[in-house]
């Protein structure tokens, strides 16, 4: 019997330990932290422009799992015609796919969407390419957007 019990705490320590060791930490995920929109282009069939203002600042979140991005008017104007969108989710990152599960956005008509891009870190600068496309709306066009890491 004494066997049996230290076989079975033998095991249970094992088994806590592979646990622990497989569980994900924030500082492992590339892609965890502040990152600020620098630059973005759209693509619509054989058209490429910038879609870059630099009279508003965006930034995005990452955590482990979760996805956050506001982006506001630098200046207000005096009337309310600034515009604040805010949107997040989940998201997903298989080696260099990074798949964006909009759950929460400024346009509900966008929310419950999958968008799939690829994504590269040079750098300090996030790199991601990918498309936006919602049926629905008659939106079907690729993005690039390229950030620059914020602070740590």
């Amino acid at each position: 019997m004494p066997n049996f019990r230290m076989n079975r705490a033998t095991l249970t320590i094992l088994t806590v330990t592979a646990l622990c060791s497989c569980q994900t930490k924030q500082a492992d995920i590339p892609l965890a932290g502040t990152w600020e929109l620098v630059s973005a282009t759209t693509i619509e069939k054989d058209s490429s422009f910038s879609t870059f203002d630099p009279t508003h600042k965006m930034i995005k979140i990452l955590n482990a799992t979760h996805f956050a991005f506001l982006n506001h008017a630098v200046n207000v104007p005096a009337d309310s015609s600034h515009a604040f969108t805010a949107g997040g989710g989940t998201y997903t990152l298989t080696d260099s796919t990074y798949t964006e599960n909009l759950a929460y956005f400024s346009d509900k008509k966008w929310e419950n969407n999958a968008f799939k891009f690829t994504v590269r870190i040079v750098g300090d600068t996030l790199i991601q390419k990918g498309v936006e496309k919602i049926e629905k709306l008659g939106i079907d066009h690729v993005i690039i957007e390229k950030y620059k890491r914020v602070g740590n």
